[in-house]
């Protein structure tokens, strides 16, 4: 028994596929951070870093403006947990809204610790918690996605259009790469809206069609994928609904006019940036929202750079104050709910060996030809 066991070594090799491709996922985010940061390098090589001038820009900071901002930053959160209750409102009607701001909590502080992998554990901890399909939370992480999208194109449409009547000074190549990208960034607008139009109301239709199109697959792998297709349209069911539509898109609104005014609060903080305007908060915010796609593990990385690139080349602000406002920027977009999402997880029985093994097992489930989740079917985390 134990030489055929030995001498038949191929069910372990597929298992290396996923890990080369995580690598080289990981090398590619690592080679494009190095690539932004030598680029940053090179522009604010020669320039003088007045080490007293930033320190100066968190000893002079008004904390009030402060904690309004830290305020305003864990009520967006919160404000995620009300959009997700209505995209699983026709699974489960009365979902607990605090459960799903735990979930959310935990689930962005996992983003902050464990990097991008570490979105699918907020929809595989509500998976589990509400007893529902994880496709069908996947869904809703997709559609919640879209919204977040819709918005901040919106915000950078406003940036390009609103960018020469603002403190912002460009030349005359930086504007024509702005309007460049206000074309593309039409395009992307309207492919979202497509995919919501098409999400509200031919589901029925799409499902039919992509079922029919893989019908192809062997009928074991026929059927589980018809599944997953089934779950991921009723986590969208949504968007069938009129009232559960517009809520979703008052809830996304009243989401990103949270988080602008906690920009604003934050510009109000300095002194240098409290002339800045709500135009100017809105060029910043449509600008730094894109910085927000490349994230280190208890780093960050974009929205520091992309904070330090438009404060010092858009906004003229010193170098040094322009790094000090980016640190609280990242602060308070990320790490304010690192200390909830701590405490949450811990009442849920959650440490750092758990969390892990959560992530893993989050994205075992993501996987294109995952098996049902474990846990999943009894509540268990």
């Amino acid at each position: 028994m134990g030489e055929s066991r030995n001498a038949n070594p191929g069910p372990a090799a597929p298992a290396q596929k996923p890990r080369d491709r995580r690598w080289q996922g990981a090398a590619l985010v690592v080679l494009a951070g190095g690539f932004v940061l030598w680029i940053a390098s090179e522009r604010w090589r020669n320039a003088h870093f007045d080490w007293s001038a930033f320190a100066a820009s968190f000893l002079k900071l008004d904390w009030c403006w402060v904690t309004a901002a830290a305020a305003l930053g864990l009520l967006s959160y919160y404000g995620r947990a009300l959009r997700w209750a209505v995209m699983l409102k026709p699974l489960r009607p009365r979902a607990s809204v605090w459960g799903l701001f735990g979930a959310t909590a935990i689930g962005f502080m996992s983003i902050v610790l464990l990097g991008r992998p570490g979105e699918f554990v907020r929809p595989y901890l509500i998976s589990i918690k509400e007893r529902v399909p994880f496709s069908s939370q996947m869904a809703a992480w997709f559609l919640e996605r879209i919204c977040d999208l819709l918005a901040v194109l919106v915000l950078f449409g406003v940036a390009l259009i609103e960018i020469d009547s603002s403190r912002a000074g460009l030349s005359p190549k930086l504007a024509w790469v702005f309007q460049t990208g206000g074309y593309i960034l039409g395009i992307l607008g309207a492919v979202c809206v497509v995919i919501l139009v098409m999400l509200s109301r031919f589901s029925g239709t799409m499902r039919k069609r992509l079922v029919e199109g893989l019908s192809f697959l062997p009928p074991r792998y026929h059927e589980k994928t018809e599944r997953i297709v089934t779950a991921f349209i009723e986590g969208t069911a949504a968007m069938q609904d009129n009232a559960s539509a517009f809520w979703l898109f008052f809830y996304t609104i009243a989401e990103w006019t949270v988080i602008v005014l906690c920009f604003l609060c934050l510009f109000r903080a300095y002194g240098a940036a409290a002339p800045f305007g709500l135009r100017d908060v809105l060029i910043f915010q449509g600008f730094v929202s894109f910085g927000s796609i490349l994230q280190i593990p208890g780093l960050g990385g974009g929205v520091q750079i992309a904070s330090i690139v438009v404060l010092t080349e858009m906004f003229h602000l010193p170098l040094a104050l322009a790094t000090g406002m980016a640190i609280m920027i990242w602060f308070i977009s990320f790490l304010v709910i690192v200390p909830p999402g701590v405490l949450l997880a811990c009442h849920e029985g959650l440490n750092w060996r758990k969390l892990r093994e959560l992530k893993k097992r989050a994205e075992a489930c993501a996987a294109p030809a995952a098996a049902p989740c474990p846990g999943a079917e009894n509540g268990g985390i």
